[in-house]
């Protein structure tokens, strides 16, 4: 049976992953890209995802290392384990050819313009279905993240959910919009592209099958200063790059701030 913290945890994980259905009903159902709101929107993510994880989530595995292992031994660990999520999500980001890569910009308008040009364009389709394939590799530690955090502290668990889903947005419109240029099906395009988001309760449960009947405090330790580390290449390789393409410079950084302003705020509220 599962408790209400791991239903809540799987919850959350859920929600944040299928918010890439946002994506895809924003391309349909509106006729311009509100740049202006994604660049915000994106920065404000980077912001609660970098504070949170260098603030709060790095220090949390640390003194669970270091309780363990001693303060020597415990920093080295946890600092090699903060850089070990960033190499690991790296490495998926490298094995995924740049021309699928589900964090090129897409805007709204394209859907029309070249819907009418390229309907039925097999190699759109194809470029679509790697995108969703792209997306669903990138969501797995993502999802594992979501759920670690989530498991260990709910609050803090909610606040990445936020972040993550809103940076899933993006990657929403990225995958329906070439499968709807492919085959007109705005049906199509949409599950497509909500079930990308799939991978992430998937990493979740897999993680939590995996990882759950050897979890200590020192694999604990480990696996959430992974996360961190995870969490802040995220940040500076896919939402700050992208909340600069779909915005001005200065709107991306002020939604940095006021992500990492609010979740400072969220924190001291709980202390």
């Amino acid at each position: 049976m599962f408790s209400e913290g791991l239903l809540f945890a799987f919850g959350l994980t859920l929600f944040a992953g299928l918010s890439t259905g946002i994506g895809s009903v924003l391309a349909f159902f509106t006729k311009t890209t509100n740049t202006k709101f994604l660049s915000i929107a994106l920065g404000f993510s980077a912001g609660v995802m970098i504070y949170v994880s260098m603030v709060e989530i790095f220090f949390k595995a640390k003194d669970s290392l270091v309780a363990e292992m001693g303060l020597k031994t415990g920093s080295w660990v946890t600092v090699a384990s903060f850089f070990g999520g960033m190499l690991f999500i790296a490495l998926i980001d490298k094995l995924i050819p740049s021309v699928e890569n589900p964090h090129e910009i897409r805007m709204v308008e394209e859907m029309d313009e070249k819907a009418k040009k390229e309907h039925k364009n097999k190699k759109l389709m194809k470029m679509g279905m790697f995108t969703a394939l792209a997306i669903a590799i990138h969501n797995f530690p993502e999802g594992l993240a979501t759920f670690t955090a989530a498991l260990t502290d709910p609050s803090l668990g909610i606040a990445i959910a936020v972040a993550i889903a809103i940076h899933n947005i993006p990657e929403g419109i990225a995958v329906s919009v070439p499968i709807y240029y492919a085959t007109g099906d705005k049906k199509k395009a949409f599950w497509y592209s909500f079930l990308s988001g799939l991978a992430e309760p998937v990493g979740a449960f897999i993680g939590y099958l995996i990882l759950m009947p050897f979890m200590s405090p020192s694999l604990f330790g480990i696996l959430f200063a992974g996360v961190a580390g995870i969490m802040v290449f995220i940040s500076i390789d896919e939402l700050l790059p992208a909340a600069r393409e779909y915005g001005e410079h200065h709107l991306s950084i002020y939604g940095l701030v006021l992500g990492m302003a609010v979740m400072a705020v969220s924190l001291l509220m709980f202390i």
